[in-house]
This record gives structure tokens, C-alpha cells and sequence, in this order.
């Protein structure tokens, strides 16, 4: 029987360890109890050797098979979004203001689908390391992993990931060389104005004002300064500030995203940040803090690893269900910190239509469960071969 075939006669199975996630989604960093959940199945299945704690709630389940030293790894990220999901589903969050809207449920579903099949048939020579990986959403857990010594104490020859796609055509796999995806510097403006009654704004300096003005300012930078050639966005995506309408708040917050392609245009974009929010506060009377996040990175794919990746897919999936080479996506990954570290490759697996991840109404299609999990089969057993 095909692996496909196996994998999809377990659908059952592979719906119940997805739906138990999504019921119960913890945010990047706190997934203590997912953290729980996933290695009881992986010590269900008898055959991995598990190693918890590795960037605080990641895991590593290894499998040596056969007498060769080379090793692959493949990864899967099981954190949530601090978002209220909007579906009408049996298996909908049941927790308020989070929910797994990127998919990260369906992601680990798919790893423990491949580590299953692994352990009960054992048809390669090498190691193979599952890694669940915590927080990725706020680029933590790729980093705290790697620093817990993640490549150190498993070796492994490559790495590859995987992420789902809406508006990809359903069990589709896309493939790219080089850079893939953007780096991305989530950071926090603070402003400090002074606080007032609304009826007197000469009495006071107004944060919502002076924040105002920055945000458009900020979207200068890009439009203005980096070459319409290149791939760069910066986004305010929370703009916080005061709770009534008569009173002028003492404080601003604007939460930035900047995604870039390049590292020149990071720095460009990253410099024009801090210029113009200092130049912007010092304009309308305000002081200002600056709190940079995790630094961002360009998620590259190498060229002989995507070549392996695509051939295999081709090879098991036929050459329609491959599309190569696909656009680069300005959405962002840490996995980019782990290609940093070791050859690999991370590709989109179509979703199908719907809505966007991070949506209130996304949904992960469970069709693609069994073909995720097959892929990452067939990539240990040609890779181990």
C-alpha cells in the first residue's frame, strides 16, 4: 500500500490530535500543556527517544535506524495567536482571545502523522529528528531552541519545514531557491506625552497627536527609500493610547512590524525607524522609547536541499501537484534562524480557498493532514535511503 494511502487510512486519527490542539491553544511560549500533549504520543509509538525542554517547552524525537551517520530534521511549530476565533466549528477554541488561526495544530498533526509511520515501519538508514518547536509566532522559539544546543546535541546533515497556504490549490507544494521569506523586526514605540483634560489641549502634550503623525510619517520609509524592485512593508498594526474621550493620555503605543527581503534594505528601513520617531517626537514635544524585538533574518532556502525536496515531491505527488519556482512570500518565519545554522528548506503546502491565516475565520483543512505527513515520509526515507 502507498504511504499516501496508509497515512490517509488513519484520517481519524490524524483529526483527533488536530482538534484537541485547536480546542486548547496556548500562546508562543506557554505551550506547557500542547507541550504535554504532543510527546504523550510520541512515547505512544514506542520507538523515538524524546528529549523535552530545549527552548523551554520544544522537543526532539529521534529515531536511529541502520548503521549510517547521516541524519535529517524535520520541524513543526505547535504555538497559537492571541486571537478570537470567529468559526462555528465542534472543535472551535475554548479558550478566550486564542486560537491556532495559522495553522501551527495542523503543522505538529502532520509531524506526528510522519513519526507514527516512522516508528512502526523503520524503511531508511540514518537518524531522522522530529523537532516541535515553541513560539514561533514572536520569533522566540527557533532561537531558544538553537541556544539550548539544539544542533549540537542532535546532529543532522539538514533541516526542512513546511508551512500550510491559503489560496494555494489543495495539496499543492511550492518550492523556492534563495531567499524565501522576509525578515521580520516586530517592535514597540512608546510615547510620553503629558496628560490633560480634553477642553484644554494648551495645558498638555498630546501622544495620540504626536503618534498619529508618526504613523504616517512611517509609511514614507518604504515608499520613499527603498527601490521598487525590492520587497519591503512596514506595518503599525496596534496604535493604543488613552480610554475617554475628554481626557488627553499621558502614553502612546504604536506596535511595528518591518519585513524586509534584503539585509542592505533592513538596515536602511530599521535606521529610517528610529530616525523619524525621533525626529517626529522631538517635533511635537514628546519623549520616546524604542523597544526592539528578536532581530529579524531572511528565511533562505539552499539550492541543492530545495532540488532534493522538490524531485522528491514530484516524484510521490506527480509533477501537477509542484509548483517551482514559487514567489517569495513577505510573511516571515524563524525557521530562517535554523537555515542560518544548516543547509535545508522550508516550502508552502496548498490550504485551499479561504480565509488568510492570522484571520478570524481561518481554517485548516484536514485534507492536506495526510499528504503533509506522507511528504515528510517519503523526504526521510530518500533522504536516508
Amino acid at each position: 500500500m502507498k504511504i499516501l494511502d496508509t497515512i490517509q487510512s488513519r484520517q481519524n486519527e490524524l483529526n483527533t490530535w488536530m482538534e484537541f490542539m485547536h480546542k486548547a491553544p496556548e500562546l508562543s511560549m506557554q505551550e506547557q500543556n500542547t507541550s504535554d500533549y504532543i510527546a504523550k504520543q510520541l512515547e505512544s509509538f514506542g520507538a523515538f527517544t524524546i528529549t523535552r525542554g530545549i527552548g523551554t517547552y520544544g522537543l526532539v524525537a529521534s529515531l536511529k535506524v541502520g548503521d549510517s551517520n547521516k541524519a535529517i530534521g524535520l520541524r513543526a511549530d505547535f504555538d497559537a495567536l492571541p486571537i478570537e476565533e470567529q468559526n462555528d466549528l465542534p472543535y472551535k477554541s475554548t479558550i478566550e482571545g486564542k486560537s491556532h488561526l495559522c495553522g501551527h495544530d495542523g503543522h505538529t498533526t502532520m509531524l506526528l502523522g510522519a513519526g507514527k509511520y516512522l516508528a512502526e515501519t523503520k524503511n531508511f538508514d540514518g537518524t531522522v529528528h522530529l523537532i516541535f518547536q515553541p513560539g514561533e509566532e514572536t520569533m522566540q522559539g527557533g532561537p531558544a531552541m538553537i541556544a539550548d544546543g539544539l544542533f549540537d546535541k542532535f546532529p543532522m546533515d539538514a533541516v526542512f519545514g513546511m508551512h500550510n497556504m491559503p489560496g494555494l490549490e489543495t495539496g499543492t507544494f511550492h518550492f523556492g531557491t534563495g531567499e524565501f521569506m522576509a525578515a521580520v523586526d516586530n517592535w514597540e514605540i512608546i510615547l510620553e506625552g503629558k496628560g490633560g483634560h480634553g477642553a484644554m489641549p494648551e495645558k498638555a502634550v498630546d501622544p495620540v497627536v504626536a503618534g498619529s503623525a508618526l504613523v504616517m510619517a512611517l509609511q514614507t520609509i518604504v515608499s520613499r527609500n527603498v527601490s521598487p524592485w525590492n520587497e519591503a512593508v512596514v506595518t503599525v498594526g496596534a496604535f493604543n493610547s488613552g480610554n475617554a474621550g475628554n481626557v488627553i493620555p499621558q502614553y502612546a503605543s504604536l506596535k511595528i512590524c518591518a519585513r524586509t527581503m534584503h539585509a542592505e534594505d533592513r538596515k536602511l528601513v530599521l535606521d529610517k525607524i528610529r530616525s523619524i520617531t525621533k525626529a517626529q517626537s522631538e517635533s511635537f514635544g514628546v519623549s520616546y522609547e524604542i523597544i526592539e524585538g528578536v532581530p529579524g533574518a531572511v528565511l533562505v532556502n539552499t539550492a541543492t536541499e530545495t532540488d532534493f525536496a522538490r524531485n522528491v515531491a514530484e516524484t510521490y505527488f506527480g509533477a501537477s501537484k509542484v509548483h517551482y519556482p514559487a514567489s517569495p512570500y513577505m510573511g516571515s518565519e524563524d525557521f530562517a534562524f535554523m537555515l542560518q545554522n544548516k543547509k535545508g528548506n522550508y516550502c508552502m503546502l496548498g490550504n485551499g480557498e479561504g480565509f488568510m491565516v492570522h484571520h478570524p475565520k481561518y481554517q485548516f483543512n484536514k485534507a492536506i493532514l495526510p499528504i503533509g505527513a506522507s511528504y515528510w515520509v517519503h523526504l526521510v526515507e530518500e533522504f536516508l535511503k
